[in-house]
C-alpha cells in the first residue's frame, strides 16, 4: 500500500464548496521509480486543494476517499485520517446532493475523536463536526465549533471560512463581516479573496465584489481554483443582468474545468436570458448529470414551463420532490417549488420550521415571505420579504417578490417601485417569472403623482434609499 503523503488534511464548509481547515504537509515534488518528477495524481492534487482551502476537482475529491478508505482499513487508529476522511464525505455531499455521505461523516469524524479527544487537541475533527453541522444546517452547531477552534487556536485560519457560514445562516451579517476581516489578516491567495468577494456581493458593493473576485483569477494557482474563480465572476455578471458576459466568464470556468457543475449551471441560465433555449435545455441536462442539486432542478424545471414542456416540467419537479438533499440551501428549493408548483401551506409550514431552527438567513426569509404570500398570508410575508431586500445582495428575485407581496396589499406605489426595479437589476431573471413581473408593473399601470412625489401609500419603510436621509448600503 502507497505511504501517506500528507498529515492532518481536513476540510472545512464553505459556500458552495468545502475548504480546507488542517495543515497540510506539502510535498514540493514527487519523484517516479526512474528517478524524474511526475505530475501529482488524483489523490496528490486533492490534498494540494485541501492545503489552498480550495475545491477539488470532483474526481479527485472521490480518489482522494478511496484512498483514505483504504488506508484506514490497516490503520484504524489514526486519528488524522479519519478527520481527513470525514470531511471529504462532507465536501462530496455538499457538491452532489449525496445525503448517505453525511452520515458517513459522522461516523469517521467520531472515530476520530474516539481516537483522539478533542480534549487532546484534535482540532480537526472539531473543524470537521462542525463542516458537517453546516451542511446539515445545523448553524448554532456550526458556530459553536468553530467558536471552540476559535478559541483553542486564533491562529488556525480555517476556522474562520466556518464561522462566516455560520454567521451567514444565523442571519448574524455584521458577525460575518469580522469573522471575513480575521481571516484576511491571518491568509491570502485566491480562495481567500474569492471569498471575500462574496461578503461584498452579499452587500451589495458589486464593483468591489467584482474587482476582488477577478483577482481570485490571477490568483489562482490550479484549473479547479481557477474554474471556481471564473464561475463565482460569472455570477456576479448574471446577477447584474448582464448574460453575454457570464457566458464569456463561464465559458472560461469551463475550459479549466469542463464538467465544472456551476458554471454548467450558469452557461444554462444565460442561454436561456438570451434566447437560446434550445441550447439552454441541453445545457441543464448536462449540469444535471453532473450535479444534480435542487436549486438546478428548480431552474431547468421553470425554464420547461416557460416553453411549454409541461411533461419537462413535471419530470425536473417530481425529481426534486422525491429526493432527500443534503445543503440547507436545498430546503429554499423546495420551499420555493411548493409554493409557485405545489402546495403553498406545505411550504410555509417547512420554512417556518427552518426559520425557527435558527435558519435566518435572507434566502430563508424570501422563501419564507414568498411562500406565506402564495398561501394568501401577505400582510404576514411583508416583514420577511423586506428582511431579504434590505439585509441581502441586490437580488431581482428577491425585489420582485416583495413587489408582489405590497401589490397584493394595495401598497401600489412601492409595489411598482421594487418591480421596476427587480426589471432593471436583472430584465431577463427568470424565464418563469420576470415575464410575471412585467405584467404586473404593466397591471398597476402609470402612477398618478409626479415624479418628484412619494406615492400616497407610502411607508416610512418604503422610502427609496435615495429620498431617505444618509447613504444606502449599496454602491
Amino acid at each position: 500500500m502507497r505511504s501517506r503523503k500528507w498529515s492532518r488534511a481536513v476540510l472545512g464548509a464553505g459556500v458552495g464548496v468545502v475548504l480546507a481547515a488542517g495543515a497540510l504537509v506539502w510535498l514540493p515534488g514527487l519523484v517516479g521509480g526512474d528517478g524524474r518528477d511526475r505530475p501529482p495524481g488524483p489523490v496528490e492534487r486533492a490534498a494540494a486543494a485541501a492545503r489552498a482551502g480550495a475545491p477539488a476537482a470532483l474526481p479527485d475529491l472521490v480518489a482522494l476517499i478511496g484512498d483514505r478508505e483504504a488506508w484506514l482499513r490497516g490503520h484504524p487508529d489514526d486519528a488524522s485520517a479519519w478527520a481527513e476522511l470525514g470531511a471529504a464525505y462532507t465536501e462530496r455531499a455538499v457538491r452532489t446532493g449525496a445525503v448517505p455521505d453525511l452520515a458517513r461523516a459522522g461516523a469517521a469524524l467520531d472515530r476520530s475523536l474516539a481516537v483522539l479527544p478533542a480534549d487532546r487537541g484534535n482540532l480537526d475533527a472539531r473543524l470537521g463536526l462542525g463542516a458537517l453541522a453546516g451542511a446539515r444546517g445545523a448553524w448554532k452547531a456550526a458556530k459553536a465549533w468553530g467558536e471552540g477552534v476559535r478559541k483553542a487556536d486564533p491562529r488556525r485560519w480555517a476556522a474562520y471560512p466556518l464561522l462566516i457560514d455560520a454567521h451567514d445562516g444565523l442571519g448574524e451579517y455584521p458577525a460575518a463581516r469580522k469573522a471575513m476581516e480575521s481571516l484576511e489578516e491571518l491568509r491570502g491567495g485566491a480562495v481567500v479573496r474569492g471569498r471575500a468577494a462574496q461578503v461584498y456581493r452579499d452587500r451589495g458593493w458589486r464593483e468591489d465584489a467584482d474587482a476582488t473576485a477577478l483577482d481570485a483569477t490571477a490568483l489562482a494557482a490550479t484549473d479547479a481554483e481557477g474554474a471556481a474563480a471564473y464561475a463565482r465572476l460569472g455570477r456576479f455578471a448574471w446577477e447584474r443582468g448582464e448574460p453575454a458576459e457570464a457566458l464569456e466568464r463561464y465559458g472560461a470556468a469551463l475550459r479549466l474545468a469542463p464538467e465544472h457543475g456551476p458554471a454548467l449551471a450558469g452557461r444554462a441560465r444565460a442561454l436561456a436570458a438570451l434566447g437560446r433555449t434550445g441550447e439552454a435545455a441541453e445545457e441543464w441536462r448536462a449540469a444535471l448529470a453532473r450535479q444534480p442539486l435542487p436549486e438546478y432542478l428548480l431552474e431547468s424545471g421553470e425554464l420547461a414551463e416557460s416553453l411549454g414542456l409541461d411533461g419537462d416540467a413535471r419530470t425536473a419537479y417530481g425529481r426534486l420532490r422525491a429526493g432527500s438533499w443534503a445543503s440547507p440551501a436545498d430546503e429554499v428549493a423546495r420551499g420555493l417549488l411548493d409554493a409557485d408548483h405545489g402546495d403553498p401551506a406545505a411550504a410555509v409550514a417547512r420554512l417556518r420550521a427552518a426559520w425557527e431552527r435558527g435558519r435566518r438567513s435572507v434566502a430563508v426569509a424570501d422563501a419564507l415571505g414568498w411562500a406565506l404570500h402564495r398561501s394568501g398570508a401577505s400582510r404576514e410575508a411583508l416583514g420577511y420579504a423586506r428582511r431579504a431586500v434590505e439585509e441581502g445582495p441586490r437580488s431581482a428575485p428577491f425585489t420582485y417578490h416583495l413587489g408582489e407581496v405590497e401589490r397584493a396589499l394595495g401598497r401600489t406605489g412601492p409595489a411598482r417601485r421594487h418591480l421596476a426595479e427587480a426589471l432593471r437589476i436583472h430584465p431577463s431573471f427568470s424565464p418563469l417569472h420576470a415575464p410575471r413581473a412585467r405584467e404586473a408593473l404593466e397591471a398597476l399601470g402609470e402612477p398618478a403623482v409626479t415624479d418628484d412625489a412619494l406615492p400616497k401609500d407610502a411607508l416610512p419603510g418604503d422610502v427609496p434609499p435615495e429620498r431617505a436621509s444618509g447613504a444606502g448600503k449599496r454602491t
